[in-house]
């Protein structure tokens, strides 16, 4: 028999979707503080149906923070004292306390991008902020576990399953201050399965990214007299186009995203401070170093072209005089490791229970599935329902569908019956 969703399930998400969660670097410093612990109450609630007892809610200890990794806007957020204890993690267990040999690990996160969508559903379709990242692969998860417990009475016995209902994973936290402490505290399985979208193929990697932000301090200036100050706009404008082109040769072994220039907003006045934002992501270590490299050298070259470019000229030529003194690059985020993970083991273990592996010539994404990279005894990979483009995760119109969840369900499942038919020496 597949594994279901119920209309109890089919509740708990589109409650879940109700509770605002977006977290402070989605929403801003003024935004509206996230219903997350609310969220994870209900959720634990829920879970608790099935067996499974609550270990750990907390949020991260100001001391995870201390390190230079931790993405600059996390470091500046620390500032108002509720940024951390408005995102706190759930854990969750299913069985005693066993070996990481004996324990399957599922992560997923509950926080969720900005922005309000109507919540419905229409018997086969889920709509709202969350339904397919990650809200609805989190109670299709609970389905799949149920479901495996009624299978295989040895599963929270012989075999446990610890759950994380993380936040932090959107933003730009890139799971410092949820799924990383959580992972360094020892929360972990000999599998390890974060729940994103991968049409429930498994993903044995994941990419990190790196965000780099060049930016601009000039004079402005009126528009009667705009050659007075420094035209950020133009040249910020000129880098983009140059870095863009330069680091194009790199796209093959990441994303290189150009985005995010920005001066002013007036169509009357020179504007001379700006900023100019570049997210970078790498499948490897080594990748990352020398895109970190190409991007400091494409900014050098690109100042010596602007000067060059606009030196003499009636309305820029202040701006080429002083553009390499008043340009600055400054790394947002950097040093994130990245996964990949190549243990045959867990190869094998998939293909008994019936999951397809992500083709190795589509790229991968990022996730917070990076922070088990390096971790001995472990086996991690992707998986989750849907596709977060097709189904408009981060975008309007967000939805997953019935069908989607209750095949994730049904693969967590077999999952679960394969590992702990294997753990206990069955083939």
């Amino acid at each position: 028999m597949s594994a279901t969703l119920t209309p109890d399930d089919h509740a708990l998400l589109l409650r879940l979707m109700e509770l605002p969660t977006a977290g402070p670097l989605e929403t801003g410093p003024a935004g509206p503080r996230p219903r997350l612990r609310e969220a994870q109450n209900a959720y634990a609630r829920a879970a608790a149906g099935t067996g499974f007892r609550v270990v750990r809610h907390a949020p991260a200890d100001p001391a995870d923070m201390d390190r230079p990794d931790v993405p600059a806007p996390v470091r500046e957020a620390l500032a108002d004292p509720a940024f951390l204890e408005c995102q706190p993690s759930l854990v969750l267990r299913l069985g005693p306390e066993l070996p990481a040999e004996r324990t399957v690990m599922f992560n997923v996160h509950l926080d969720t991008v900005a922005g309000d969508l109507p919540v419905g559903f229409d018997g086969e379709r889920f709509h709202g902020r969350g339904a397919i990242d990650a809200k609805g692969p989190a109670v299709a998860l609970l389905a799949g576990v149920r479901a495996a417990r009624d299978r295989c009475p040895a599963l929270g016995r012989d075999v446990a399953v610890v759950v994380q209902a993380v936040a932090g994973e959107e933003g730009g936290a890139m799971g410092v201050l949820g799924t990383r402490p959580l992972v360094e505290r020892g929360h972990t399985g000999r599998l390890n399965v974060f729940c994103e979208p991968t049409r429930t193929r498994f993903l044995p990697r994941s990419t990190a990214a790196m965000t780099a932000r060049v930016s601009v301090h000039g004079d402005d200036a009126v528009d009667d007299r705009p050659h007075t100050g420094h035209n950020a706009a133009v040249l910020l404008g000129f880098l983009a186009q140059h870095l863009g082109r330069a680091l194009d040769a790199h796209a093959g072994t990441g994303a290189v995203c150009v985005a995010g220039l920005h001066t002013g907003t007036l169509h009357n006045r020179v504007y001379g401070t700006g900023s100019l934002l570049l997210n970078l992501s790498y499948t490897r270590a080594d990748a990352g170093r020398v895109l970190e490299s190409a991007l400091t050298e494409a900014l050098d070259e690109g100042l010596d072209a602007f000067a060059e470019a606009f030196t003499g000229t009636a309305l820029f030529d202040r701006t080429a005089a002083d553009a390499r003194a008043l340009t600055r690059l400054e790394w947002r985020k950097r040093g994130l490791p990245v996964l990949d993970d190549r243990d045959p083991w867990g190869r094998d273990l998939m293909g008994r229970a019936g999951i397809d592996p992500w083709p190795s010539d589509e790229p991968a994404f990022t996730c917070d599935a990076i922070w088990m990279s390096g971790v001995a005894g472990a086996y991690t990979a992707v998986l989750g329902p849907g596709d977060l483009a097709a189904n408009n995760a981060h975008a309007d119109g967000e939805f997953a569908d019935a069908a989607e969840l209750d095949g994730f369900a049904d693969a967590v499942a077999r999952l679960l019956t394969a590992f702990t038919a294997q753990t206990n020496g069955r083939p």
